[in-house]
């Protein structure tokens, strides 16, 4: 009797645990979906409040200034300096195109020019030696006339004297003062006297003509100074054509224009290139940007120079600072490639997008273009 009574105390006293247990884990799984749908709701208002103080963009891209290298001139190309992938320094040699060509141009201008300060010296030489006996021949025409005038005042002296000896004497003989012999001997004399005079005038009128004629010779003098003064702007006219070879040359040689890594090689050796065409492509991996496009109706909560945070795919656990550096000026479909001006009158109104660019740092050379990002801009952030 006394067993039957402990062994029904001891079975009641299980169950009774058993309930407590039971009840205690009812309270603790209640106790537990409370605080989850308490931590949800948490997280759904901080989303929500987030969504509200924050403009998110998705479909951003990291861009630089991507740079297309082409060829200023046609040729074969001799030989490729540079890989994909290469950094390079402003003037490294990247490529370089056949120049033998260009070379010979060079020197064919040398020759050319060569030649024309020989013709240059020539002519100089021809302008002072004429210029010397011109000038001794025109001063030696001109005493020569200075002469001549002297003579011709002379025998203007002597005809006017035998003219009044003449003259007296043929009056005289009309009154049978003289003889007739002595009328003719002052006859013979003025007729010499005339003579002589005339031959006087003709000397002054020869000398005058010489001299004219040796001023005349001067001008060659001045032909000479036109010729050598031509040979001088054909020597400009060559040395300007030098010097477009030598760019020709110059850009046959294509170097890099500023520090860069090389993105893209499009031709091999021993490819023929035409003038314009592209050969290779780089951009400098210290100027990189993030190129995004907001929605019209987000554009009020940004500013010049906010701060934004920028996620990069392919980090995603770290988290860069920027700034807004530019806000487009125009929605990104005014520049489509096909406008859609709305013709028949069907409209489908959708919110168009502007283009920001966001400036931030380099990480190392770790961010490159095309990276895709995310931009978080805070509203209201100045």
């Amino acid at each position: 009797m006394d067993g039957r009574i402990v062994g029904q105390s001891k079975t009641t006293t299980v169950a009774a645990a058993r309930g407590g247990w039971r009840r205690a884990a009812r309270g603790l799984r209640t106790l537990a979906l409370v605080a989850g749908a308490a931590t949800l709701l948490g997280a759904l208002g901080l989303w929500i409040q987030d969504r509200f103080s924050h403009v998110y963009i998705d479909d951003a891209r990291i861009t630089a200034d991507v740079i297309s290298v082409s060829s200023r001139v046609s040729g074969w190309v001799t030989k490729i300096y540079v890989s994909e992938g290469q950094m390079v320094v402003a003037g490294d040699l990247l490529a370089a195109i056949d120049d033998r060509d260009a070379k010979l141009r060079l020197v064919e201008f040398d020759a050319r020019l060569r030649s024309l300060d020989a013709e240059r010296a020539r002519l100089a030489a021809q302008r002072d030696m004429t210029d010397g006996q011109t000038r001794s021949q025109a001063q030696m025409r001109r005493s020569q006339l200075t002469a001549a005038r002297a003579l011709l005042a002379g025998r203007k002296s002597d005809l006017d004297m035998t003219r009044v000896d003449y003259d007296r004497v043929r009056t005289l003989l009309d009154r049978k003062v003289v003889s007739r012999r002595r009328w003719e001997e002052r006859r013979n004399q003025f007729l010499k006297a005339e003579q002589a005079h005339r031959q006087a005038r003709a000397d002054v009128a020869a000398a005058r003509a010489a001299l004219v004629e040796a001023e005349a010779s001067r001008s060659q003098v001045q032909v000479l100074d036109r010729q050598r003064a031509i040979l001088t702007h054909r020597k400009a006219q060559l040395a300007a054509q030098r010097a477009q070879q030598e760019i020709d040359l110059g850009d046959r040689a294509i170097r890099s224009p500023i520090d860069a890594v090389i993105d893209r090689v499009f031709v091999n050796a021993s490819e023929y290139v035409a003038a314009g065409q592209r050969l290779l492509m780089l951009h400098d991996p210290d100027k990189v940007w993030v190129s995004a496009n907001i929605k019209e109706t987000d554009l009020r909560h940004v500013r010049l120079g906010a701060p934004v945070s920028v996620t990069v795919d392919a980090f995603p656990d770290e988290v860069f600072e920027g700034r807004i550096a530019r806000i487009g000026n125009a929605a990104t479909s005014e520049f489509a490639l096909l406008p859609n001006p709305n013709p028949s009158g069907n409209f489908t109104k959708i919110a168009q997008r502007l283009p920001l660019r966001i400036e931030f740092a380099q990480q190392a050379g770790r961010l490159r273009p095309g990276m895709m990002v995310e931009v978080t801009v805070g509203i209201g952030d100045p």
